[in-house]
């Protein structure tokens, strides 16, 4: 039976209504693909602190995690992934990439430019489907 991995991402916009988006390094499970950035969620944490911890880790900055955006699971070859997209404020400091090949903003209606990682696919459509 295949490992489920809880995993929670934040939906971050700009003041130009752009949303940063993450490039996987070549290193990283899914390599070379994009997604939302964020990680697993540690035992005993919720969602927002786990969403919290895990951008102060990967990107240098602070955020406030708020409600949950979207939540999908996605069976890969060796695992499955519960992926749950939180809405989140930039607070302190510039996403800055540590673990990721690249950092963009990118308005929504050219998320679909990207070549997403498929768990992260259905809040890519969701996104596209909101108006600003």
């Amino acid at each position: 039976m295949k490992k489920t991995v809880t995993v929670v991402a934040a939906i971050i916009e700009n003041e130009k209504n752009e949303i940063l988006c993450a490039l996987r390094s070549p290193e990283m499970s899914i390599p070379n693909q994009w997604e939302f950035p964020g990680g697993k969620v540690e035992e005993g944490e919720n969602l927002q602190t786990a969403l919290e911890r895990e951008i102060e880790e990967e990107l240098s900055c602070n955020i406030e995690a708020k409600d949950i955006f979207n939540d999908h699971t996605h069976e890969y070859d060796a695992f499955i992934i519960r992926l749950i997209a939180l809405n989140a404020d930039l607070k302190e400091g510039q996403p800055q990439a540590s673990e990721h090949s690249k950092l963009i903003w990118l308005p929504r209606e050219n998320l679909n430019s990207l070549d997403w990682a498929p768990a992260d696919i259905p809040a890519v459509k969701q996104l596209q489907a909101e108006k600003v």
